[in-house]
């Protein structure tokens, strides 16, 4: 007797041919049809459902194409292997996250499905969207986030199914993580790269309040300038974001660096020469701005490829991605 039901939801937003294919992804992940069940018929499903011979061959077309399941000629629709459905959470999308995203699909098999939200770090849309999402996902990557709410949220997800990445807050040693070092991290490369940084007569970290950029950042830089002897500042209101020559400029926020720039080419400041800027998070574009953009960034296409590798493997990861420093022409 067949285990699969399923009911059209006519007020979905998503294509009827798109709903099945998801109601088959979701029942082979949740192990309620297995690898060589038989799919009900094309004449059942437009029975039951109330869906046109096209939509259904659409859908089971669909599912061949992914590899989840294949026809016998005179017999039916089979399912050929088993299939996973990933939940994955990031806090926004920015360029730097495209290139996460872009390289967690490409690692991963065809057979692998992959339903992107996101939070804005708000705790409530947070909470809501993990809530109506347990025991819909064989795995579930999440970028947390520095709320008191969120350890009780996240750790309602069973253990083997979770995967935190990007940062670290709020994980526990028995949960999987795939994240960057915002403290050591920083003052090594900035060590790396005194001279370059001794050029300038002041180091400047712009911390705009908008921003969710990892506070402990701000430790780190101080004491990396308190270590070396040098002349630094912290700006948190973007009022008094005012660039000045001699100075070398540390930004989290691509808004700030874009307020950066704008300011440079009203002041006539060449990044490197009157000015220099520092970028957190390398993205496609900033090795072309301005004859280059220097960033400190980690690997954000190695964050994907690890947090793909523990979709496939099944098993627990502890993994700090380097973080580097770029040099180019904007120091």
């Amino acid at each position: 007797m067949n285990r699969f039901k399923f009911t059209i939801d006519k007020n979905s937003n998503t294509l009827k041919f798109q709903q099945l294919v998801d109601a088959i992804i979701d029942s082979i992940s949740q192990n309620t049809l297995k690898q060589g069940d038989m799919l009900p018929s094309v004449n059942q499903i437009m029975k039951e459902s109330q869906l046109s011979r096209d939509t259904v061959f659409k859908a089971y077309a669909e599912l061949k194409k992914r590899g989840v399941v294949e026809s016998v000629p005179n017999r039916g629709y089979f399912v050929t292997k088993s299939s996973t459905k990933v939940f994955l959470f990031l806090d926004t999308f920015k360029a730097y996250k495209e290139v996460l995203y872009g390289s967690f699909l490409n690692h991963l098999p065809k057979n692998i499905s992959v339903d992107l939200h996101f939070h804005h770090y708000n705790i409530n849309v947070f909470d809501k969207i993990i809530t109506e999402s347990l025991g819909k996902y064989s795995k579930f990557i999440i970028m947390n986030f520095d709320h008191k709410k969120v350890p009780g949220i996240i750790d309602r997800i069973p253990k083997n199914q979770l995967l935190i990445i990007d940062w670290k807050i709020h994980s526990s040693e028995n949960q999987s993580v795939i994240y960057q070092n915002f403290g050591d991290s920083v003052f090594n490369c900035f060590q790396h790269n005194l001279e370059k940084i001794k050029k300038y007569n002041e180091f400047i970290f712009f911390y705009p309040n908008f921003t969710y950029h990892p506070k402990i950042a701000i430790e780190y830089f101080e004491k990396f300038c308190i270590e070396n002897r040098l002349k630094y500042s912290v700006i948190y209101d973007i009022e008094k974001f005012k660039i000045e020559k001699g100075g070398l400029y540390f930004l989290v926020s691509d808004r700030t660096l874009a307020n950066f720039l704008d300011q440079c080419s009203e002041k006539g400041f060449e990044p490197g020469r009157e000015v220099g800027v520092i970028s957190y998070n390398e993205t496609p574009m900033k090795k072309y701005v301005k004859n280059g953009i220097t960033v400190i960034s980690t690997d954000f296409k190695l964050m994907g490829e690890k947090a793909a590798e523990f979709v496939v493997s099944g098993k627990p990861i502890q993994f700090e991605v380097p973080t580097i420093l770029k040099v180019r022409s904007s120091v």
